[in-house]
């Protein structure tokens, strides 16, 4: 039994293996690879916890056998919801060495995201933590074998019972292991969450192939190697994270993974000094609070050679100040969890790192930058991103009216993704097709705009939101995040004049905030800033 999905032509299929990029093996290659490498090296530092490669795929075997003594193989799916721990990675192998295809909840994720999942792909298990406010008793569980009566088993982190606690269940073994193996490599590996900010997200069927690819790749353009030392500060589960190169990237180089719960700095830092931790991967608003507190705490710092950041467009003005503040290499990253990844590679000149997101990985990746006649436009011109590619998806799971949308006849995906492109084939990003304001018939980019906010120097996090007009159908706030209290609006305007910027561009409000609002995966919640319009809780600077 298999998952439903859409494929690839044959014809793409048979060049992407000609050409070495899918490899025809199962992503469960990765530990089993490195239990023969390197058994007793360090794969992950949990807390106080140390786990070796071979610790690593014995106890994902262990838990994928007496899953599989459960009746559970191949065709089945799986929920998951774990916080930063260890186990996320030991569950992900186990269930792809059964062929359950998971899908990997975020930690913050409540009830309407989760009863979503189940709805959408009819889990037969779930694993979860007893840390989660759902699940600090069943209750949660039997409201969701009533979205998915299918629901057999649910397995817990930090459980006592041995009946359904986790950690007994991947350190003990079946005492009759049945045989097992995962899904094939041209078949559904596990599923990805979209980026959607509103709604629960669509979900995005990854294959063996296609991912194995994606990490080899982005290993290799990062230069990884068994000597390095990755932090994972953001959600485990996040494409970025896991993959571009991720923590992924990092088990198929043979280094380490170090978990932090989440990217606040001075916990993180001491993560850096404490384990000579080499690479972080971050989200520019998390870059935007280490660069603030790097200046006390520079020799916890002194391990870091690396820096990734993506997730969202990375203001020139913060960029420029990674190499001295962190004392380290800045890579930017804009990828997609649909697919393509694009890098700055480690030998560009700075004109390239601080003011591109990088070029894409594959020779493979078609790229075309197309305006709102569909014809593709020059370089330097903003348009929408277009792609497929070699680890580009072809279809979103059961979304066969929202694919007709994304998707053309060609099977080249429409990102949404608003971009530029140089000449040199890197990408810029202006923002997104959905985040654009239209002002009485001039499209605004929020995120050109809030770049440029950003240049102020009083201005630490900047957000661009559409607001209801009657005359012009939509007018702009800024929303700001400023260490100088007394910023007043005509500053930031004449800042922007200064810069050159079209007078349409000008946020015809702005408001001072305390604190931006952030999503589960870092990135400005910009729907709560909407709602926050209505509302007086925000001090407006005009």
């Amino acid at each position: 039994m298999t998952i439903e999905f859409q494929r690839w032509p044959e014809e793409l299929a048979n060049r992407y293996r000609e050409k070495g990029y899918w490899i025809n093996e199962p992503l469960t290659r990765i530990p089993a690879e490195q239990r023969r490498l390197r058994p007793e090296a360090t794969a992950v530092i949990c807390s106080e916890r140390h786990f070796t490669y071979a610790e690593i795929d014995i106890l994902s075997s262990n838990l994928a056998a007496r899953l599989a003594a459960r009746g559970l193989g191949k065709g089945d799916t799986a929920l998951v919801q774990l916080p930063n721990v260890a186990e996320f990675y030991i569950v992900f192998f186990a269930l792809l060495k059964i062929g359950v295809a998971p899908v990997n909840a975020l930690f913050s994720h409540r009830k309407l995201e989760l009863t979503g999942y189940a709805g959408q792909i009819a889990p037969r298990v779930l694993i979860a933590s007893r840390r989660h406010e759902l699940f600090v008793d069943d209750g949660f569980i039997t409201e969701l074998r009533k979205v998915s009566p299918g629901l057999s088993l649910a397995l817990l982190h930090d459980e006592a019972s041995p009946d359904n606690g986790l950690d007994h269940w991947m350190r003990t073994a079946p005492e009759e292991s049945p045989d097992f193996s995962p899904t094939a490599p041209d078949e559904v590996a596990f599923f990805q969450l979209s980026g959607g900010s509103t709604g629960t997200p669509k979900l995005i069927p990854r294959t063996h192939n296609d991912y194995d690819y994606s990490v080899r790749a982005s290993a290799e353009i990062c230069g990884l190697t068994p000597r390095t030392r990755f932090l994972c500060a953001l959600p485990a589960g996040h494409n970025f994270p896991l993959s571009s190169p991720g923590a992924l990237g990092i088990f198929h180089a043979g280094g380490c993974v170090v978990m932090a719960p989440n990217p606040e700095p001075l916990a993180c830092f001491a993560l850096i000094e404490r384990h000579a931790v080499d690479m972080a991967a971050l989200v520019p608003p998390a870059v935007a609070l280490w660069l603030q507190a790097a200046p006390d705490h520079r020799d916890a710092l002194r391990s870091l050679k690396l820096v990734q950041v993506g997730g969202a467009s990375f203001a020139d003005s913060l960029a420029k100040q990674v190499p001295e503040a962190l004392g380290c290499r800045l890579q930017q990253v804009f990828g997609m969890a649909e697919g393509l990844v694009n890098y700055t590679r480690l030998d560009d000149a700075d004109e390239l790192v601080f003011a591109t997101q990088g070029r894409p990985i594959s020779p493979d990746d078609e790229v075309k930058i197309v305006g709102e006649d569909g014809r593709e436009v020059a370089d330097g011109e903003p348009g929408m991103l277009v792609t497929r590619g070699p680890y580009t998806f072809r279809g979103y799971y059961r979304s066969p009216e929202h694919n007709a949308r994304v998707f053309d006849a060609e099977g080249f995906y429409y990102s949404g993704d608003v971009v530029q492109r140089t000449p040199e084939g890197y990408l810029r990003v202006v923002g997104r097709v959905k985040d654009q304001i239209n002002r009485g018939g001039e499209k605004v980019a929020s995120e050109e705009v809030e770049n440029l906010i950003l240049l102020h120097p009083d201005v630490t996090h900047a957000a661009l939101v559409a607001m209801q007009d009657t005359l012009l159908g939509e007018k702009s706030c800024a929303f700001i995040v400023s260490h100088n209290p007394d910023l007043k609006a005509p500053a930031l305007r004449r800042h922007l004049l200064a810069l050159g910027v079209a007078e349409y561009k000008l946020p015809d409000r702005v408001r001072l905030i305390d604190k931006m609002p952030l999503t589960a995966v870092g990135k400005i919640d910009k729907k709560t800033l909407r709602d926050q319009l209505a509302r007086p809780a925000a001090t407006a600077l005009t």
